[in-house]
């Protein structure tokens, strides 16, 4: 079963939702998205009477705004409950904490953050919404000095995004200070099957350009990331598996392995692979895997047979944001087929339009190993060389 929601669902989704004819919730939204197509609807009171039936009725959404649709019509329900679970980072962090005794957390609300007292606090520190989405409002703090700086920061972003989604997505009333993890950063698409075993749909690594970098320009998949991370991924699921009971969940995981090999979650998303049909569709662009299908389906991938035919290819999911801050109204537009033009192999093109979002696109790459240049370049670059301004704006 599909719960639609905005801002975004891929046409791959889309396609994938008619030609297998999954049950589609017929909420208003998904009635909007899928307006003109050929959907097998659900009525909503329907739907509800099937959870009610079955707690474990698979569930697959593509957005966190559709939470406020389980928290109507499921509340209290196990779905729900594991939602907040893990949609809440200082719950989450509770519920793991065992594990990870030494890890630094501490809860602490946005009108506080002014007068909040840092004497007790380890420096370097990340904070960001407890329950936040797409590195909004995320920030790293090196010292004491740069608290009253990055306060405003935070302000000022919150004023700025706190209509974007609903408050069950990005909840600006409360932040999580935490350790920052030293380490490599991983993302990764899961989900725990009937039995309660998770299957693991894709591993991604996160570049950044920078130790002060949260942004969520490249994330790269390949071989050798699998071989490296896919075991430590599994024991750590695992361990998370025997916290609390998880059956037929998708999630969307991003993690950090340290120096001596530790995996430290980073947080949680329930409900989804990653945001914006991104990493699901990255699992069909480069790996032939629909992870949609595969979940719905209970099915597991074949690794060793995906990578006997995809040998020292790097595949990337590139987040074409908008890091040089222009405006709505001085854009005229981005040249997409520019910016295809400095990568090897560009295999799908994502446009967006430029609006509150601020997002520009999405790029889908393949890569040959000893050519990754080119995706520091787009790492490091504010994408200005591809940005066309209103004339008035030019002159």
């Amino acid at each position: 079963m599909i719960l639609l929601d905005f801002p975004y669902v891929s046409d791959f989704l889309k396609d994938t939702i008619v030609s297998n004819k999954i049950p589609v919730i017929a909420t208003a939204e998904a009635k909007t998205i899928m307006h003109d197509q050929d959907v097998n609807w659900l009525c909503e009171m329907e739907a509800r009477e099937i959870f009610k039936a079955n707690p474990t009725q698979k569930l697959y959404s593509n957005s966190e705004n559709s939470i406020s649709w389980v928290h109507k019509h499921l509340p209290n329900s196990p779905k729900a409950n594991l939602i907040e679970v893990f949609k809440n980072k200082f719950k989450f962090r509770k519920l793991i904490q065992d594990t990870y005794p030494s890890y630094f957390f501490q809860r602490v609300t946005f009108d506080s953050l002014e007068q909040f007292d840092l004497s007790e606090v380890s420096f370097p520190f990340i904070i960001k919404p407890a329950v936040g989405f797409f590195s909004l409002a995320v920030f790293k703090v090196d010292r004491k000095e740069d608290w009253a700086d990055t306060v405003f920061q935070i302000q000022e972003t919150v004023s700025k995004i706190q209509d974007m989604y609903p408050s069950e997505v990005v909840d600006n009333t409360e932040f999580i200070l935490e350790s920052y993890i030293k380490g490599d950063e991983y993302a990764f698409d899961c989900y725990f099957n009937e039995e309660g075993n998770p299957v693991v749909l894709n591993i991604l690594k996160h570049l950044f350009a920078s130790e002060s970098d949260v942004s969520d320009r490249v994330y790269c998949t390949s071989e050798e990331i699998f071989q490296e991370m896919y075991e430590p991924i599994m024991s750590f699921l695992k361990m998370v598996g025997s916290k609390v009971d998880l059956q037929n969940f998708p999630l969307h995981i991003e993690i950090r392995k340290t120096a001596s090999g530790e995996i430290i979650p980073i947080e949680v998303n329930p409900m989804r692979f990653g945001g914006w049909c991104t990493t699901g569709d990255l699992a069909w662009f480069a790996y032939g895997i629909n992870s949609y299908q595969y979940f719905l389906d209970g099915k597991k991938p074949n690794w060793e047979d995906i990578f006997a035919t995809r040998k020292n290819k790097i595949f990337s999911l590139i987040l074409l944001d908008n890091q040089a801050k222009v405006k709505q109204e001085d854009f005229a537009g981005f040249d997409y087929e520019a910016i295809c033009q400095d990568f090897e192999e560009v295999i799908h093109v994502r446009k967006h339009p430029l609006n509150h979002f601020g997002v520009f696109g999405f790029l889908f790459t393949s890569t040959s190993k000893g050519n990754e240049k080119e995706l520091y370049t787009i790492l490091h670059s504010d994408l200005t060389k591809y940005i066309r301004l209103q004339d008035a704006v030019i002159g």
